[in-house]
């Protein structure tokens, strides 16, 4: 069973949960709450000490502003600060989505911490070839969410349109719908985040390239927008 912790810092009081024995490994996302890396912090548990926990401004992470922004940055000193409150020098991290960025950033603020980065999927939309459609994307996520509300822009992020080329089918192209029980109905629609995502979720291309560790390329992917 895992232990659950608070934490303290400026503007916010944070939650995370410790379960496991072993090397410490962090599991981060952003805006995942902890609890959406329950099944493999449970799998890995075994053999690595897990934290899962969740952002700032998420779950049980309550901010002390509702409106104060939650930035990479942010996230990445409140993950010193569990290392810190745990006692432990250095972790193992695994990221993902906005997490991952939050694992990048900490390796750019704090080095000494990160003993290995799994940085899985990060939305680093402005160290790709085709930055300005991914750009357009989230404009539009944002323009959505000002006109329509939360769910339609919801809607508009989990099923971003296709360039032609793309190569899906037109079978396929029809049932890309978003999936109603996914689509977070009960969260007031002044949700901070859709509106700053741009913001949050893209760390400037500088950072990453003064890091102090070699970071690996991905597999040439062939999705319509990121092919890295």
């Amino acid at each position: 069973m895992p232990t659950t912790r608070h934490l303290t810092r400026p503007g916010v009081r944070l939650r995370y949960d410790v379960r496991g024995s072993g090397p410490l490994l962090v599991l981060t996302g952003a805006p995942m709450a902890g609890m959406h890396f329950v099944p493999l912090a449970d799998a890995l548990a075994d053999g690595y000490t897990v934290v899962t926990h969740d952002p700032r401004g998420i779950s049980g992470s309550v901010l002390d502003d509702p409106g104060q922004d939650s930035t990479p940055e942010l996230r990445a000193d409140d993950l010193a600060a569990i290392l810190d409150d745990l006692g432990a020098e250095d972790a193992d991290v695994f990221g993902s989505s906005g997490g991952a960025v939050t694992g990048l950033a900490l390796v750019a603020r704090h080095p000494r911490r990160v003993r290995t980065l799994v940085a899985h999927e990060p939305p680093v939309q402005e160290l790709l070839p085709d930055a300005a459609a991914h750009r357009a994307a989230v404009d539009d996520v944002v323009e959505t969410f000002h006109r329509d509300g939360l769910e339609a822009a919801f809607g508009r992020f989990v099923t971003p349109p296709l360039p032609e080329e793309s190569g899906f089918s037109p079978r396929l192209r029809g049932r890309r719908r978003p999936s109603p029980d996914r689509c977070p109905k009960a969260r007031k629609q002044s949700y901070p985040e859709v509106a700053t995502i741009s913001e949050v979720l893209s760390l400037h291309a500088r950072a990453l390239t003064a890091l102090p560790l070699p970071i690996p390329p991905s597999p040439q992917g062939d999705g319509p927008l990121g092919r890295i």
